[in-house]
């Protein structure tokens, strides 16, 4: 069990918060989209084709798809398991690339040792939902330090679903197999970058809190509907009310 998680629950209803990955925590400079152009050459021989929609807030199930209908291979939803298969293979290969290239997103481990300090200890569990596969994200967590507060055995991840917002109730399931406590609704607080992490946090019911480090505004990520918007998580304090709000008065 990871410092600053929660033990089994006691009374007290401690908060889920789910940290999106790329630009929310960490800037891994491409590291995904490499670790894609192994897999489809390893694979097939091909390089990696030009794609139509964004990668911001996708989950690798749905990228994976689009990169292989691009790339012309047949009946692709059938290659997607296979496929991923490789990703999980190769991707801790890249664990020195991102520890040369990439970086934790300013004020990250931060809020994240705050939030899993001895402050909210019993009260706050931290873990992820991220489009990455497990293997991807633990190769860019791990990399650049910022695991240490993150339960990742309960996180949720891009290989469940091409839908993000599908990965929620997993996390929530696995979160209260784990800790004893029921997530629902606002016991639940999303962190991330895009309108895609808002939305997901809305159809299920959770909070969420926007950090405009990636390719949105901050006035994107308000249309999107967030609860929270801030610039970036240099502000601890100010991160941390975000995330936490009114949602432990009382506990």
């Amino acid at each position: 069990m990871r410092r600053g998680c929660a033990d089994t629950v006691t009374g007290v209803q401690p908060l889920l918060v789910l940290w999106d990955v790329d630009y929310t925590l960490a800037d891994t400079d491409g590291v995904g989209r490499r670790l894609y152009q192994i897999a489809l050459a390893e694979l097939y021989g091909l390089e990696m084709p030009r794609l139509i929609r964004s990668m911001a807030g996708r989950t690798d199930s749905s990228i994976a798809l689009e990169v292989l209908t691009a790339a012309g291979i047949p009946n692709p939803a059938s290659e997607v398991a296979r496929f991923q298969q490789v990703l999980a293979a190769r991707a801790p290969d890249l664990d020195a690339l991102v520890r040369e290239r990439g970086k934790a997103l300013p004020g990250a481990v931060q809020a994240l040792a705050a939030l899993g300090g001895q402050a909210y200890a019993g009260r706050v569990v931290q873990s992820v939902l991220t489009g990455n596969i497990p293997a991807l994200a633990r190769v860019k967590l791990g990399g650049l330090g910022l695991t240490e507060y993150l339960d990742l055995g309960i996180g949720a991840y891009g290989d469940v679903s091409e839908v993000r917002a599908d990965l929620v109730p997993v996390a929530r399931r696995n979160a209260a197999d784990r800790y004893g406590a029921d997530f629902a609704g606002p016991a639940t607080v999303l962190v991330g970058d895009t309108p895609s992490d808002v939305e997901a946090a809305a159809s299920t019911g959770a909070r969420s809190v926007a950090v405009a480090t990636g390719s949105f505004s901050a006035e994107q990520l308000t249309s999107a509907g967030a609860d929270v918007v801030l610039a970036d998580l240099t502000d601890t304090a100010a991160a941390v009310r975000g995330i936490v709000g009114s949602a432990l008065d009382g506990r």
